[in-house]
């Protein structure tokens, strides 16, 4: 055997004879768990037993600790109930509740401190806490299929967050469920992170999302917050398949991002569905925007972006824009232009693009904005008249959003579904996107 295999073959051995080694140690209620964690060596799992346990515990070895039949740990109102110290810590199947209320101090349901990377949570309770969970500085950290719930009892600004990630890297968040909070997720300064699956509400934010590069957000709810998703000061993010929904104030907000993809997400019934503001270099594609308030507010310069193949459907007022310019939308190709449900043109060819450009700066839309009750008139004769009168006199233009070629029915989507559950004060239902659909090109 040469020295490399033989040096491979050692590892090996030692490794696995390490892991054989690892020993499981099983807490009943009486018992410290600070004494446990105290008793383990690296590598050693801890079963908790169904119990309350009152516990202000810190973990500085990396291990296990998992609960048998969901017991509870309890901070007492103090500090930190869980403060994780250690590299490559599991925890997992616990109720952990009743941190301390401090914000100078942080104090969180788990702290997950610096240096201690690789951490795990996994399907645990986190309630009546501060903040859930409050992560700094440390790397390829895991929090999965959680339930995390804030102390509602306090005014919004004065809880913590759900989730509070700091200059880390890696982070994976995944299908978990958090409201009642500040913000559900706070992100800042972290890098190369997924968000996925989770159902976020009730809270100031769904996401509080700031300087952050190379993410990834998929398939996530945000609904009945003040604002769903807002990124600022960001680039290069992927957000795509999520829902925000009945949020009062905007379903998606993107405030000086570049480089970012926003695509195949459903915006509906928020007071204003995507909000842009010093936006550049970014794609949005394929999104459905239905029964918003604003259907799309545009401002402070954005500008060089690629808006194309969405769908503005029953927004009371479709696009707000402010601009010194016409900013163009729509792709390069046929059948790449948005569809807007108040569009007034026609297709005579029947290729299912409009013969008219589409542009949403008016003098009636200008009007509606400083006379808001001039709304009840809109589809009378007279003001549809004073619309195409505006559009035969360039002095009465101001800058607008213009499609030159926009699509005269939306995608094949169960939008309508939307609005029937509104109606209804049903929970809205998931919107699927058809496969078949040109929304999913890659």
């Amino acid at each position: 055997m040469n020295p490399l295999r033989r040096f491979v073959a050692t590892a090996l051995l030692c490794g696995a004879a390490a892991a054989s080694g690892a020993a499981t140690l099983r807490v009943q209620p009486g018992e410290s768990l600070q004494a446990a964690v105290e008793r383990a060596a690296a590598g050693d799992t801890i079963e908790v037993v169904r119990g309350h346990y009152r516990a202000n515990l810190r973990i500085d070895r990396p291990l296990t600790l998992r609960g048998i039949d969901r017991p509870t740990l309890d901070g007492g109102g103090q500090g930190d109930t869980i403060r994780v110290a250690a590299p490559d810590v599991t925890i997992e199947g616990l109720i952990v509740r009743d941190s301390g209320a401090s914000l100078k101090d942080q104090n969180a349901g788990v702290y997950i401190q610096p240096g201690a990377h690789r951490a795990v949570v996994r399907r645990c309770d986190l309630t009546h806490n501060l903040f859930g969970l409050w992560i700094e500085k440390a790397d390829d950290v895991h929090v999965e299929y959680n339930v995390i719930t804030g102390m509602r009892e306090l005014d919004s600004s004065q809880r913590g967050n759900g989730l509070q990630l700091y200059n880390t890297n890696g982070a994976r968040i995944t299908g978990n469920h958090i409201g009642f909070v500040r913000d559900a997720l706070y992100v800042d300064v972290s890098h190369h992170a997924e968000f996925r699956g989770n159902k976020l509400h009730h809270s100031r934010y769904g996401t509080h999302y700031m300087n952050s590069y190379h993410n990834l957000w998929e398939d996530n709810d945000s609904y009945h917050n003040r604002g769903g998703l807002a990124l600022m000061e960001v680039r290069d993010q992927v957000v795509r398949h999520n829902r925000a929904w009945g949020n009062t104030d905007h379903g998606i907000m993107l405030r000086t991002i570049q480089d970012s993809v926003i695509e195949d997400n459903v915006v509906a019934g928020n007071g204003r569905g995507l909000f842009i503001y010093d936006v550049e270099y970014t794609t949005l594609r394929g999104n459905l925007v239905v029964d918003n308030a604003v259907g799309v507010h545009l401002s402070a310069g954005s500008t060089r972006n690629h808006v194309e193949h969405n769908d503005f459907i029953a927004n009371r007022e479709q696009v707000r824009y402010v601009g010194a310019r016409d900013e163009p939308w729509g792709g390069p190709k046929p059948g790449d232009g948005n569809h807007f449900s108040n569009y007034l043109g026609w297709d005579r060819n029947g290729d299912g693009i409009g013969d008219l450009p589409y542009e949403a700066n008016d003098l009636v839309d200008r009007l509606s904005w400083q006379h808001p009750s001039m709304k009840l008139l809109l589809a009378s004769p007279s003001v549809q008249a004073l619309r195409l009168v505006s559009r035969q006199f360039p002095v009465l233009r101001v800058p607008s959003v213009v499609d030159a070629r926009p699509r005269m029915e939306p995608d094949p989507v169960a939008w309508r579904s939307w609005a029937q559950a509104r109606q209804t004060s049903q929970r809205p239902p998931r919107v699927e996107i058809c496969q078949a659909s040109p929304r999913h090109a890659p």
